[in-house]
Parts: C-alpha cells; sequence; structure tokens
C-alpha cells in the first residue's frame, strides 16, 4: 500500500539539475501529492514546492583545482547536511548529478539504513570507471539519462534503469527562429549567433572573453550580424559584462533567464560544455561547444588520470561520431569558435544536416522520462526496507 505522505530528500547541484529534480518532484506528486521534499535546490525545485535548506549555488563549483579551493566549505555544508537527514529519516534520498559531493552523503546515508537513488549516470562510462565500484556502494537504484548506460552498469552488479533525458520530453523542435527573435526584441530577419557561456561563474571566466572576442570579430567580417547571449544569473551577468568591457564589445544582446528562448533565435550557438549542448540539439540547432578549466585541472586528467576522451559533448557522444566541432583547451580560442561558427554560417547544407540528425537523436531519447523516473522512484518506497 502506498505511503500517503512520504517525505523525499533531494540535493541538486546547478542548473541541469534544478531542472531534473523540479520536473520529477511535478510526477512524484502524481502518486504521493501530500509528499514532502527537502533538501539542496535552486529556483525551478523551490518553484515546483521543495523545502530548500540550501541553495543550489552552494555546490556550483566548476573545475577539480577549483573543488579543491572550496573543498573545506562544502565538507562542512555535507556534514550539517548529513547530520540534519539522519535525524529527520527520510524515505527516500535522491542525489541529482553533482556525483562528488552526492555519492559520499549516499554513502553514508545508505549506511544508516536509508533508501538512496543517485539520478543521472556518472560518466563512469567516458572515464574513470572505476567510480562505478563506490556507486554500488552509495545507491539502491541509479537512474539513466541515457539508454547505453544500464548495459554497462549490470556487468558490475549495479541496480540501474533507463528512464530518458526529461529536456528530450520537454523541449520541442523549434523551427521559427524569427518568432524567437521577435520575443527577445531582435530583427526578425537579421542572421543571429547566439552565445551560451555557462550557468557557472568559474566556466564565464574561461569562457566569456573568447566568445565576445569571436563575435566582434565575426561581427566586423560580415556586418548585419546580431548577437545575443544567455545568462543564467546575476553573478554570470556582471563577469559577462567586465568581458564586453575588456573586449571593447558590447553590441550583444543579455537575455536573463531564457536559454530556450536564445538558442531558438539562432542561426549557430556558441555553446559551452554541459547540459546546454544537448538543450540546444533538442531545441535543434547547429552549434560549436567550447570547453575549458584550468591547465592544472586538464593537467591531472590527461596525465595522471590518463583521461584521453574522443568526444566531449553529448550530441556527439549520443551520435557516437562528431558531429559538432569540440574546441576544448588550448582550442578554445576567439579564432576557432570564428572559423567553425563562420562555417556553418557559410553552409546551408551542413546546417540543415545538423538538424536532421538531431531531430533523429530527439526522438530516441523522447519517452516520459520524468513519469518513469517517478515511477521508478515509487517503486523504491513501496519496497520493504531491508533488516
Amino acid at each position: 500500500m502506498k505511503q500517503h505522505k512520504p517525505t523525499i530528500a533531494l540535493v541538486a547541484g546547478e542548473a541541469s539539475g534544478d531542472q531534473l529534480g523540479a520536473a520529477l518532484i511535478e510526477r512524484l506528486r502524481e502518486h504521493y501529492p501530500q509528499a514532502l521534499f527537502i533538501g539542496i535546490g535552486g529556483r525551478k525545485i523551490k518553484a515546483a514546492g521543495m523545502e530548500i535548506w540550501w541553495d543550489a549555488e552552494e555546490l556550483a563549483v566548476f573545475g577539480l583545482f577549483e573543488v579543491l579551493s572550496h573543498f573545506p566549505r562544502l565538507l562542512r555544508l555535507r556534514r550539517e547536511l548529513y547530520r540534519r537527514l539522519v535525524d529527520l529519516k527520510p524515505d527516500v534520498f535522491i542525489g541529482i548529478d553533482a556525483p562528488d559531493f552526492n555519492l559520499g552523503l549516499e554513502i553514508k546515508l545508505r549506511r544508516q539504513g536509508l533508501r538512496t537513488i543517485h539520478y543521472v549516470s556518472p560518466t563512469v562510462w567516458f572515464w574513470r570507471q572505476k567510480r562505478v565500484h563506490k556507486i554500488a556502494r552509495a545507491a539502491d537504484l541509479v537512474m539513466c539519462l541515457f539508454p547505453f548506460e544500464p548495459e554497462f552498469y549490470e556487468g558490475f552488479g549495479v541496480s540501474a534503469t533507463y528512464v530518458g533525458h526529461p529536456l528530450a520530453d520537454q523541449i520541442a523542435p523549434d523551427h521559427d527562429p524569427a518568432s524567437a527573435r521577435t520575443k527577445l526584441g531582435l530583427d526578425p530577419h537579421a542572421t543571429t549567433v547566439s552565445l551560451l557561456p555557462g550557468s557557472r561563474v568559474s566556466e564565464l571566466t574561461r569562457l566569456a572573453v573568447p566568445m565576445v572576442e569571436a563575435a566582434r570579430l565575426l561581427s566586423s567580417r560580415q556586418p548585419g550580424l546580431q548577437f545575443v547571449a544567455a545568462m543564467a544569473s546575476d553573478r554570470v551577468s556582471l563577469v559577462f559584462r567586465e568581458a564586453m568591457a575588456s573586449v571593447g564589445f558590447e553590441d550583444i544582446t543579455l537575455v536573463d533567464l531564457d536559454p530556450r528562448t536564445v538558442m531558438a533565435a539562432a542561426d549557430v550557438v556558441m555553446c559551452a560544455s554541459g547540459t546546454a549542448t544537448l538543450e540546444t540539439m533538442l531545441v535543434n540547432r547547429p552549434m560549436v561547444m567550447i570547453y575549458q578549466i584550468s591547465p592544472a585541472s586538464y593537467n591531472l586528467l590527461k596525465y595522471v588520470l590518463r583521461v584521453k576522451p574522443q568526444l566531449f559533448s553529448l550530441p556527439n557522444i549520443l551520435a557516437g561520431e562528431p558531429l559538432i566541432p569540440e574546441l576544448v583547451q588550448q582550442q578554445a580560442n576567439s579564432e576557432n569558435l570564428v572559423f567553425e561558427v563562420g562555417r556553418m554560417l557559410d553552409d546551408d547544407n551542413l546546417r540543415e544536416g545538423l538538424q536532421e540528425r538531431f531531430l533523429e537523436i530527439h526522438t530516441r531519447l523522447k519517452c516520459d522520462a520524468s513519469g518513469r523516473a517517478a515511477a521508478a522512484v515509487s517503486r523504491l518506497l513501496e519496497e520493504p526496507r531491508s533488516s
């Protein structure tokens, strides 16, 4: 018999996790209308009705050495969160992504007899496979966004289920950039380049200047282009404005908290690595991905941990081939952005071919993901607790 008022704890550490958590809460309420949701999240999870103990920005740190500098604060936060959760004894804990923070917490909570779910598989199939053993200790269930992931976990005896990606259900391919441009107050007929520099300030400090410089160069080479950039927060907007001032190019329209309309307005998108590349693919816009972390973090990955991924962006990983350009580390500069974006702007066939492939991938991912995730959580809640 279903529990009428379970307490469900969630931790979502950044913008993508906030989206996933909000959609999951909405579907869980269909199973448990009186459920109490508590934990760490952002604006969207709060709007979905969760009691926020700490804001998600507390966890939004990017890069290995950047994390190290914040480690004492994060450790204190996690210890306090652990104590509160053990006292409260929620019916289930759901760690949404943020594996560096959540997996260790899940291990400790599971030892105390709490049920734990990890929502969004870490990229163990991509690098650092040995983490799968930590995941096995951490989670009663892993909910996977991509169809190839459960088979990987099966080989390690980890309970995992494919739920699909909620964004594939939420986002419809957009075929009318002029409408999006009008909504943003742009010229509906002008060729448009959109900039998505990321949601974390630590990303902006590395990506904003090359993006703005690329926009300046493209504008000088192709008069009539218009530029629009998505701002994820006031802090992001401040850093981006500083980059525009330093480059001496401020002819970029900044849009707060509406990244999908910014994507839809574009002929081509300059996109920071991460979930934004998936969203841009689902909106169905050609893009160039840019990715850069600190040299120390990158050298640790490359030379110490021996991480040598062939593909970085989600569209390329899902396609199994390099559909979109990936500008990583030293290649993540304005000159390369200008070349790749210019190549796409000049080639209608290239853009149309990308959009056809994006639609194929979108169709594979669309499967009522949040509903499937809520059903998986419900099944775990209804199972008798192990003694």
